[in-house]
Order: structure tokens, then C-alpha cells, then sequence
């Protein structure tokens, strides 16, 4: 089963992270994707551009709504995803709890739906 690995965290602390320390976390990230590659059940990732470039857009009403920002202010915003492909949700959450950003952020769980 494909799952979606969504990746929250504090992109301010993020931002105010020293150049050793960012480099240090995007070292986790990639010894984290090799394992998804050696285990052959990494199916794609990537970081995302800051919040502060998303566009939001809305229907209400009959009428069209396109703000710049995220939909909603939250503490946490969406970094990054990862999606693997696993037999079991138990997997799953194994490998959420590699992810670096589960120590002070949090990792969403999404299956995939596959029609068909």
C-alpha cells in the first residue's frame, strides 16, 4: 500500500537554524532517503518552497477566492513529503519516526488511494 508521508514543522525555527545545523538535518534527510531507496520502497519526496510563496485558492459563493499564504495560520506548516509503499500501516509509522522533522514537528500518515 502507498502511503504519504507529510512532513510539518516550525519553518521559522527551521529558518533560524545555524548553516552547520541545517546542514546536519538535510544530512538526515538524505541517509533517510538512500534507506527508502535501498529498501526499494521510496516512491518520491520533496522539500517545499517556504509558506510565504503559497497561493490558496477558494470557490465561494460562485466566485473565485486566490489569496497568497497557506488556507490556514498554524504553528506548524508543511515542509515536505515523502511516499512509500509498504504492506502495513505499522511500517508506515516506523518509518515516520525516522523523519527529522518528528523531533519537535510531526509527521502525517495519509494512505493512498489506488482505484482500480
Amino acid at each position: 500500500m502507498r502511503y504519504i508521508l507529510l512532513i510539518y514543522a516550525d519553518e521559522a525555527a527551521r529558518g533560524a537554524m545555524s548553516s552547520d545545523d541545517r546542514h546536519a538535518m538535510y544530512a538526515e534527510y538524505e541517509k533517510f532517503a538512500n534507506e527508502l531507496t535501498e529498501r526499494g520502497i521510496g516512491r518520491g519526496g520533496d522539500e517545499l518552497a517556504s509558506v510565504t510563496s503559497a497561493t490558496t485558492v477558494q470557490e465561494r459563493d460562485g466566485k473565485m477566492l486566490v489569496t497568497d499564504g497557506p488556507f490556514a495560520e498554524t504553528k506548524e506548516q508543511l515542509g515536505g513529503y515523502f511516499i512509500v509503499d509498504v504492506d502495513d500501516l505499522d511500517t508506515a509509522i516506523e518509518l515516520a519516526g525516522k523523519i527529522p522533522a518528528v523531533h519537535g514537528g510531526s509527521i502525517e500518515i495519509r494512505p493512498i488511494v489506488d482505484e482500480g
